[in-house]
């Protein structure tokens, strides 16, 4: 069973060439980001182009039990009047982040500071996610955190009497954990100080600045350090949501592997320390193209047109170029079966702790479809099929998560035979949309236990 409900088989056929415009969702990172600052302000913040996926939904129900008032104005329009940095009050009930990590632990940095108790708790999939990366820095500020073994949800968090600010090094490269103890550090005196080896995508940095936070950054020896004064009054924002890179990539692989496709992907956000699955495609020879280049509220933004390339190669995908795509390697190892040559791809161990073991998950489906693939601890290698493509034929395991599912069916759109999943339902966590939005594109998505 998965957490959402009844599972939704799905099939994924071979399809014929992709077509036409996707007008993929809001960014989910920008989206839950935009109502935790706009609940940390004083006046009305408005939102437009919100992702209206459950993760982000959750985020919004979590909000209004904090106190803000969060009210959907239709259209993916929103409006969060504030209550200002410090200001949250206690919730009544259990905070459920459905499968929201992004959200839960972004949430739980938000409270830390304030003198006030909360219980959080998720689906089947978010309890087994860690959360002693984000308590673990939270303690520093003054608060307490009681959870289930390993530090897993349930879990409730005590916020700080008497919080502190806090110098922290990032002990690996996760923008949660970086924005977590910003989001702290606000209702914190002084200044809180965070310490990365690794830069990871910088939109906490770029929005609490936009809200009107003190926040520096420099480039020392030491890494990136990002420098926040605290107990800033924040002032509302109007938002435009730029469209999510991540649910960008569904359609521009889909058209890479799919013969005769031509798809174009506007308004598509590519801040740098998101935008590294689009630079690996061009590497391996994906006839991909940025039209309309233009700057939005702060972020770059331009327009992708993906067209079928049956002439991709394999390559070295730098490990340093992780923390900018390491929620899009699922769908590049499927896009790596259709190339010629190895697709290696190092230093990913952090997709072992997402929604799924997400090396373990893409290589158990993508064998299970014909191909072949090796993988470490922390490094998966595809070996590329080139123009004959995958296989296919195979029946593959979500596992609740919804780029696993989202990739599979990709995949099953290039293969010569049908790609199965067990449950497409999580997509709707982050992609609600994903199923019309294909199918009109001239995928062939089938709900089946056929």
């Amino acid at each position: 069973m998965s957490g959402h409900g009844t599972p939704i088989p799905m099939t994924s056929r071979p399809a014929g060439p992709l077509n036409g415009t996707a007008d993929v969702p809001g960014d989910k990172s920008i989206s839950h980001r935009s109502l935790i600052l706009g609940a940390l302000t004083v006046g009305e913040t408005r939102i437009s182009g919100l992702l209206e996926g459950e993760d982000v939904l959750d985020t919004a129900r979590a909000m209004r039990a904090f106190g803000a008032e969060v009210t959907d104005l239709g259209g993916g329009d929103w409006s969060v009047h504030g209550v200002g940095v410090g200001g949250f009050a206690e919730p009544e009930t259990v905070i459920d982040c459905g499968n929201a990590g992004t959200g839960v632990r972004l949430i739980m940095g938000a409270m830390a500071t304030s003198p006030i108790t909360a219980t959080f708790t998720g689906d089947a999939s978010l309890c087994k996610r860690p959360m002693g990366r984000i308590t673990d820095p939270l303690t520093l500020f003054g608060a307490q955190a009681v959870g289930r073994s390993g530090g897993r949800l349930p879990l409730t968090m005590v916020g700080a009497e008497a919080p502190v600010p806090v110098r922290y090094v990032t002990p690996m490269p996760s923008a949660q954990v970086k924005s977590a103890v910003l989001l702290a550090g606000l209702n914190a005196p002084g200044q809180t100080v965070v310490i990365e080896q690794e830069a990871t995508r910088d939109h906490s940095e770029r929005m609490l600045r936009g809200f009107g936070a003190e926040l520096t950054v420099d480039e020392t020896e030491e890494g990136r350090v990002i420098t926040l004064t605290g107990q800033p009054e924040l002032m509302p924002q109007d938002i435009v949501v730029p469209r999510d890179p991540s649910s960008a990539a569904f359609p521009v692989c889909a058209a890479l592997i799919t013969e005769g496709s031509d798809v174009l992907v506007p308004n598509i956000g590519l801040n740098p320390t998101r935008a590294g699955l689009f630079t690996t495609l061009i590497e391996m020879g994906a006839d991909l193209t940025y039209e309309n280049e233009r700057e939005t509220g702060g972020e770059p933004v331009a327009d992708l047109r993906a067209k079928f390339s049956p002439a991709m190669t394999g390559i070295e995908v730098p490990p340093d170029r992780a923390p900018s795509m390491i929620d899009e390697y699922p769908v590049l190892s499927v896009v790596a079966c259709f190339a010629e040559g190895v697709t290696h791809m190092p230093g990913i161990k952090e997709l072992r702790v997402k929604e799924s073991d997400r090396i373990d998950a893409m290589a158990q489906g993508l064998r299970a479809c014909g191909a072949t693939v090796d993988e470490t601890e922390d490094s998966m290698s595809v070996h590329g099929l080139g123009q004959k493509g995958l296989p296919g034929g195979g029946t593959c395991q979500a596992h609740l998560d919804h780029r696993i599912a989202m990739s599979f069916m990709v995949a099953g759109m290039g293969a010569q035979k049908p790609v199965k999943i067990d449950d497409a339902g999580p997509i709707a966590t982050s992609f609600p949309i994903f199923e019309p939005l294909m199918t009109r594109l001239g995928a062939q998505l089938v709900r089946s236990n056929a």
